[in-house]
């Protein structure tokens, strides 16, 4: 199915590229025919969804790279740039930023204005740091008490919260997270890093937090001052935001929902139970 779409669209593209070329044409493409292609390019990316993320890398590349017209060039850009970029599955932001790096950043290929290609630069810096099957960045925090420690560690699962007591969401996230760790039948370790300063209502969030599970030490932590750059590294534009990582602090999972960092979390429960039983 893939070949037939790609053969169809590289067709789509050369005949937009001729009309273009035609004495007395207009030199810009007609939005009938970027309507056409930007169909063949959702029925291809849909074709190659479930494929790992080096290959749409490399498919993105080929699609771009094989036309001669900077503005469908520039189109067909654009298009995967924001179709990877606002994709509900998680690891397709790294297609965005490779395309980023490769087409856009090197100025190979034109993005729409300024403003457009200062939100892609921070859209790249701000999630380059924490994709999928990295290494999850270790950053110096303080405990409640001023302590100084690095999050995450290595010997355990990780879950990562960074949250404010401010933030509506993050009440709700709270609520829900410890019937969900409650599951947890692995080491692991919950870290609630607190972006907010209201010292007051962190306490109390503390307080109010519990979880009884053996299996789950808790450590609260923040950075005030902002000295560790971990709003950067792990993306924190907004909160909440959750990550999981495996015992060697390979991210499993990032920018989670309660729903997906729950099936992560059963899906290990489930390798450890099989383990046991072996």
């Amino acid at each position: 199915m893939g070949k037939r779409i790609i053969i169809l669209l590289l067709g789509l593209c050369l005949a937009i590229t001729l009309k273009a070329q035609e004495p007395g044409a207009n030199s810009v493409p007609d939005s009938l025919s970027f309507e056409m292609l930007d169909g063949m390019l959702e029925k291809y990316t849909a074709a190659i969804e479930r494929e790992a993320v080096d290959t749409k890398n490399s498919e993105c590349d080929f699609l771009i790279g094989s036309v001669r017209d900077s503005l469908t060039t520039q189109h067909i850009a654009l298009w995967l740039y924001d179709h990877y970029k606002e994709s509900p599955l998680m690891g397709d932001e790294a297609v965005a930023i490779h395309i980023y790096d490769s087409w856009f950043k090197s100025g190979a290929v034109a993005m729409r204005s300024q403003f457009d290609r200062f939100d892609a630069d921070l859209f790249a810096s701000f999630n380059r740091s924490t994709l999928l099957g990295m290494k999850a960045p270790v950053v110096d925090m303080q405990t409640p008490c001023g302590r100084k420690i690095k999050i995450p560690e290595e010997g355990s699962h990780s879950i990562l919260f960074f949250f404010d007591t401010s933030c509506g969401k993050c009440q709700l996230t709270a609520k829900v997270l410890p019937g969900v760790l409650e599951k947890i039948t692995f080491p692991t370790r919950f870290y609630a890093v607190y972006c907010g300063h209201d010292k007051k209502s962190w306490r109390k969030f503390r307080r109010e937090f519990r979880v009884r599970n053996k299996n789950v030490g808790i450590v609260h932590a923040w950075d005030p001052e902002v000295q560790s750059d971990y709003l950067r590294l792990y993306g924190v534009m907004s909160t909440p935001r959750l990550y999981i990582t495996d015992t060697d602090t390979e991210i499993l999972g990032r920018r989670l929902e309660i729903e997906s960092l729950e099936e992560i979390i059963h899906y290990i429960c489930d390798y450890y139970g099989q383990t046991q039983k072996q």
